[in-house]
């Protein structure tokens, strides 16, 4: 009986739309999640896939993308369709982390030729790498913590991607996040104090 619950629960479901099964996911009935990811996953890795050009990366950004559905309570039924919203976020999210990785690689471009110069608008970790023999440096990276250090020199040094760190330390992407930005932050801070 239970089975047949079930079936009737899933048809129900799958006759739902777009907008019925968002409700029904905020409203915390987790299945519409599955429906709602049936419906729409092959469009977001499609978009994810045609942006990054890496089937693993666009893999990452489609989970992301439905764990955002999940979390946040940004899409509006008013104002469009859920496809449409997943197509415009999945596409931002997507240039974003081209825009991220370009950045990051047209940094060790400059730094491995030694071609950065003064005059370039240095973030914190530039001033790092830069100065990296500098007995400045060694400070301020000292003063981060070990899971900070372990954090930034994988995703800077070794090439992790924050995914791939999450994965290798065994920990949520969210707090390799906030463990990067944190320890960025106080990079930043400290090597301004230095520089003044």
């Amino acid at each position: 009986m239970h089975s047949e619950q079930s079936g009737s629960t899933d048809e129900s479901l799958s006759s739902q739309t777009d907008a019925e099964l968002y409700l029904s996911l905020r409203a915390g009935f987790a299945e519409a999640l599955g429906v709602l990811y049936d419906r729409h996953a092959g469009l977001v890795y499609g978009l994810a896939f045609k942006v990054l050009g890496n089937p693993q990366e666009a893999e990452d950004l489609t989970q992301d993308i439905f764990l955002n559905l999940v979390r946040s309570s940004a899409y509006d039924s008013k104002r469009g369709s859920l496809r449409t919203f997943l197509a415009i976020l999945t596409r931002s999210r997507a240039i974003d982390r081209v825009r991220s990785r370009n950045t990051a690689l047209s940094f060790w471009g400059r730094w491995k030729s030694g071609n950065l110069q003064e005059t370039d608008s240095n973030t914190p970790l530039e001033y790092v790498f830069q100065g990296e023999r500098s007995e400045e440096v060694r400070i301020a990276l000292a003063q981060l913590s070990e899971s900070q250090q372990q954090i930034l020199k994988m995703a800077y040094y070794d090439g992790f991607s924050q995914s791939e760190i999450a994965e290798r330390l065994e920990i949520p992407l969210g707090t390799v996040k906030a463990r990067a930005r944190r320890g960025l932050l106080k990079l930043r801070q400290t090597l301004t104090n230095y520089m003044e």
